[in-house]
């Protein structure tokens, strides 16, 4: 047996790990034999071949040693019924090895063991199951705030595959009140990840790639610089009950028209959309936002092909940005604008 120095428990000599504290068990800790002429512990006879003992039968008598007995041959353990539960062993869940219900460390590895009970006990052999192909590593999800200049304010890691954030929701999230307090759901899953708008009040943007035009409908909002703007039909007016016409500018060769948003349920200015398109900017194109310096001289251009309309970013500093109304595919390096933060998406496999 071996002794802890720790806490005193014994421990069979093949043992690594103390079974009471799962302190590592020191190699040479098992019973020293005493060399001849050696000074024994207090209290513990020294017994040499010849010498004559009291103890031992008929005054006089020479003590005898045994020859050492042959090492024990163990045959080979056969299968067992599983035992009743809680009854059987512990099973390490980091090792695999068999403990005894009495253990709290596991005696292989020194690992914790969970208290008896917790878990089922192990059950009988079995022949050995097909291999199962592994699955792949949950993947990493980092959010980096940007400033403005581009630069990073501080970074989030997702701490799981589903996970939904908002203003209450890590330190770089607190402070922007347009926020909600659910704003956006991340689910990473199958190597892909997706983000959805809980239905925040202000929504959930993702940036335009340049030069790459992105389909969008009636109803469908967009951002530039500090301007939010939003894709409207045109509806024909119609005659009132007496037959009279009404008076308006000609509509005719507009698809559609973008309008200000300047408010939560009001709109601003408005401008129609010829079949042509528009382009947009602070300096030049044929909608211009003079006032707002995030919006670059040229931005983007909004084009009408085979009855579809499309939004271009043409290179811009600050980037345009589309309204996500349903669970979209993110990649690495994508940019998200999320209440008043621009957030980078970086993925680690």
């Amino acid at each position: 047996m071996i002794t802890c120095p720790k806490c005193n428990k014994e421990n069979q000599d093949h043992y690594k790990f103390c079974l009471g504290c799962g302190s590592e068990l020191p190699r040479d800790a098992s019973p020293k034999k005493f060399a001849s002429g050696g000074t024994p512990p207090q209290g513990i006879p020294v017994v040499r071949p010849g010498a004559v003992t009291d103890d031992m039968g008929a005054k006089g008598a020479v003590a005898q040693f045994p020859p050492p007995a042959p090492a024990a041959v163990h045959p080979p353990i056969a299968a067992q019924a599983a035992p009743a539960a809680g009854a059987g062993p512990v099973i390490c869940k980091d090792c695999g090895h068999a403990n005894a219900l009495t253990n709290r460390f596991c005696a292989s590895c020194g690992a914790k063991l969970p208290k008896p009970g917790s878990v089922p006990a192990m059950a009988a052999a079995s022949p050995a199951a097909p291999p199962v192909a592994s699955t792949p590593s949950a993947m990493t999800v980092v959010l980096t705030a940007l400033r403005a200049d581009g630069s990073e304010a501080g970074s989030y890691t997702l701490p799981s595959a589903t996970f939904t954030i908002g203003r209450d929701v890590g330190a770089i999230f607190a402070g922007d009140n347009y926020l909600s307090p659910r704003h956006a759901t991340f689910v990473s899953k199958n190597g892909k990840l997706t983000v959805r708008d809980e239905s925040s009040l202000n929504g959930v943007y993702k940036k335009l790639r340049r030069d790459e035009p992105i389909a969008v409908m009636i109803g469908d909002v967009f951002r530039i610089g500090q301007e939010i703007v939003r894709f409207e039909a045109l509806s024909a007016m119609q005659a009132t009950a007496d037959g009279v016409e009404r008076l308006g500018s000609p509509s005719k060769g507009y698809v559609g028209r973008i309008a200000l948003i300047i408010g939560r349920d009001a709109t601003g200015n408005s401008f129609p959309i010829p079949e042509t398109g528009l382009h947009l900017g602070r300096e030049r194109g044929d909608v211009l936002f003079p006032e707002d310096g995030y919006v670059s001289g040229l931005h983007c251009r909004i084009s009408y092909e085979r009855g579809q309309l499309f939004v271009t970013d043409l290179g811009s500093s600050n980037g345009t940005f589309t309204r996500i109304s349903s669970e979209v595919d993110l990649i690495d390096g994508d940019v998200l604008l999320m209440g008043q933060q621009l957030f980078r998406i970086n993925i680690q496999a």
